[in-house]
């Protein structure tokens, strides 16, 4: 099955919660958080905005999500208001039991490079990102989990 199918069976708009591993505090902060998932062009895409919050302040995201058949690539294409500022991260994965999975690296000065991982599962709608030290050591950095509403 093409993962793109399974992702759009979450079409619509979603409720939950966004919880946030906070660099700066060490603590984990819990929002409300929104998401809609949203098929383009023809069901080839499909694209999740996403609404949360840090410290009082809104904060939005969004991540169009593509699968090349012929390959079997996933590719992932994430901004955010909080960690990518103006960037766009593109990134590449894999599809299987009901998730994808996309990944890439990110510039760690003075050190080597990190990496980021997103994991997007349909049922429930779940949106986990990882960050992975350059020593491979990852952390959980945000997850969404919603429900329809």
């Amino acid at each position: 099955m093409n993962p793109i199918d399974a992702l759009t069976v979450a079409a619509g708009r979603w409720l939950g919660t966004n919880t946030l591993q906070d660099p700066n505090t060490g603590q984990p902060e819990e929002t409300p958080s929104t998401a809609t998932a949203t098929p383009v062009l023809g069901g080839r895409f499909i694209r999740v905005d996403y609404t949360w919050g840090y410290q009082g302040k809104p904060q939005e995201g969004s991540l169009l999500v593509g699968f090349d058949p012929k390959s079997g690539e996933v590719s992932g294409h994430w901004i955010d208001t909080w960690h990518m500022g103006r960037k766009v991260l593109a990134c590449v994965g894999t599809a299987g039991d009901g998730t994808i999975t996309v990944r890439r690296s990110y510039p760690a000065p003075p050190g080597p490079d990190w990496g980021w991982r997103i994991d997007m599962a349909a049922a429930p709608l779940r949106i986990t990102h990882t960050n992975i030290d350059a020593d491979g050591t990852e952390d959980l950095a945000v997850e969404g989990v919603y429900s329809c509403s």
